[in-house]
């Protein structure tokens, strides 16, 4: 079998790729179409980020099995074509994260002790001892934003340090940050407390510029901002701003919305309180070996054994399982996505039972998926089915899963009840014919839906008119309507509308649809990929 390597790759992952038999080419700097040109070749693809797997590379590569990215972020593959052509896709995603966090300490100390500035000054020829007056670390308030597993790592870095932690992070349940030595508070708690402060969030939907003006404006005068982790959760011209007015004392980014960035189109490299890297953050010999060994074994043993490990978009289950439970892995997945979008505080406890037939075979890995997709919406690319119950046991999630052969008015259900620090919520799904997944309850609301693509849920009044101004609204503002579901509550007058529209619905289309009267409350929700 063949495997191209397009992207730079450490030659340790070349060596284990042709010592397991292998025949490996390394061809990098490939243009799109000499790529697709040869990629019929292949049956393995290893990236990094450069390489760009398109829908039309994918269609073009008849022999493609797998896709391995040596590293976390997959925002360079087309996950749903690849599914759609059966091409698995595996990636590395705990193989930088001690690097990415150091990484962030490094750039914290640099801040505090002005030594870009200090270097620079020196190379010009002058000898500033007075204008570089730096100051210490040791007793200030590092606040994280994201205490997941790089979180948690410059977190203990920093205790190291002797700094107090604090975080925001809105998924994870207090105790378990409390464990780790970190107390959780609000966001603009840590813009207020913190002497320095570090980004650790993928960039979502729920973290684009989640660091804006507001958020730099509750900042202490003399504060620092890191930011390690992806360019665009943090608000550049925001920050450019806080800089130039003197609102903050510093910051350092490593990532930026645009990359790679110059002079042409980031204005803060102007600016002699700030100090950057591009995107190092994963760039050390320890962590580039270590990313290419993983995905090198990966990849050898799903080709040779068919061993799946790490993967974005296909379960670790045999094909008799598979077979059985195949349509409930999808549905799974969904819920899990959909739950933890309802979801409001840390989530404590997540029950799924299975009634009917399914409680005859294996539902583990259904299990699996709906955790996957649990955790999807706030960790992105950095769980798969392999790590997702490691994530819930890190964050002292408590999983039941339970079995009935009782499925009511459907040959089989999955319910999906998902505890949170601010309540519960309770999804009910089936699968229709041979592959055709529905949300058929949400908590006490009966309705037929697919959950799938940019949704909008809206709890209303049952009177007439809603529904009219709900899509005159839409359309005022250019939204199109693809789907409409609509489940009323038996006990009350109060009914649930579920949309699929053609695009995700922005804070300020919110915004207007919760003032329309008869609306109780109003939310957008993300499904794509489904």
């Amino acid at each position: 079998m063949k495997v191209l390597v397009s992207d730079n790759l450490s030659p340790v992952g070349v060596k284990v790729l042709e010592e397991a038999g292998l025949d490996v080419d390394v061809r990098t700097g490939l243009a799109p179409e000499e790529l697709q040109e040869i990629i019929g070749q292949y049956q393995g693809l290893v990236i990094r980020s450069s390489t760009k797997v398109t829908k039309e590379l994918l269609a073009a590569a008849k022999n493609l099995k797998v896709v391995g990215r040596a590293g976390i972020g997959l925002d360079n593959v087309d996950i749903p074509a690849a599914s759609a052509e059966g091409v698995v896709v595996m990636n590395a995603p705990d193989g930088n994260a001690v690097t990415t966090a150091e990484h962030a300490i490094s750039m914290m100390l640099a801040l505090a002790r002005n030594i870009p500035q200090a270097t620079a000054s020196m190379k010009a020829g002058k000898w500033e001892k007075k204008k570089f007056m730096g100051r210490e670390v040791t007793g200030k308030t590092l606040g994280i934003i994201g205490i997941g597993r790089i979180g948690s790592i410059a977190a203990s870095r920093a205790q190291g340090l002797k700094m107090k932690t604090i975080a925001y992070d809105p998924h994870m349940p207090p105790d378990t940050a409390e464990r780790n030595g970190v107390e959780l508070v609000s966001l603009e708690e840590l813009a207020k407390r913190s002497d320095f402060i570090t980004v650790h969030v993928p960039k979502t939907k729920e973290t684009a510029n989640l660091v804006s003006h507001e958020f730099f404006r509750n900042m202490k005068s003399d504060a620092m901002f890191i930011d390690c982790a992806r360019g665009g959760v943090c608000d550049e011209q925001a920050l450019y701003h806080a800089l130039n007015d003197r609102l903050i004392g510093g910051a350092a980014l490593d990532v930026f919305a645009n990359e790679p960035t110059s002079h042409d189109n980031c204005p803060l490299l102007g600016l002699d309180n700030f100090i950057c890297t591009p995107h190092l953050g994963a760039s050390t010999s320890e962590a580039q070996e270590n990313v290419a060994l993983i995905i090198a074994e990966q990849i050898a043993d799903f080709l040779l054994h068919g061993t799946v490990t790490n993967a974005i978009n296909v379960p670790s289950v045999s094909s008799e399982v598979l077979a059985q439970v195949g349509p409930y892995l999808t549905l799974g997945e969904m819920l899990g996505t959909m739950q933890m979008q309802l979801s409001q505080g840390g989530v404590k406890e997540v029950n799924v039972e299975y009634s009917g037939e399914l409680a005859d075979v294996n539902t583990s890995p259904v299990t699996v998926a709906f955790l996957k997709g649990l955790f999807t919406p706030i960790l992105k690319d950095a769980v798969n089915y392999v790590n997702a119950p490691v994530v819930a046991r890190d964050r002292g999630i408590r999983v039941v899963e339970s079995k009935s052969d009782r499925a009511g008015d459907f040959t089989n259900t999955l319910t999906a009840r998902v505890v949170s620090e601010e309540g519960e919520n309770i999804l009910v799904g089936t699968v229709f014919g041979k592959n055709e997944p529905r949300l058929v309850r949400l908590n006490s609301f009966r309705l037929e839906a697919l959950p799938s693509g940019p949704m909008l849920l809206v709890f209303n009044k049952d009177v007439p008119g809603v529904i009219g101004a709900l899509g005159t609204t839409l359309g005022d503002n250019g939204v199109n309507i693809s789907r409409m579901t609509v489940g009323r509550e038996e006990t009350s007058n109060q009914n649930i509308i579920l949309l699929s529209t053609d695009q995700l619905i922005s804070k300020e289309l919110l915004e207007k649809v919760r003032a329309l009267k008869h609306i109780d409350a109003a939310q957008g929700l993300n499904l794509n990929g489904f």
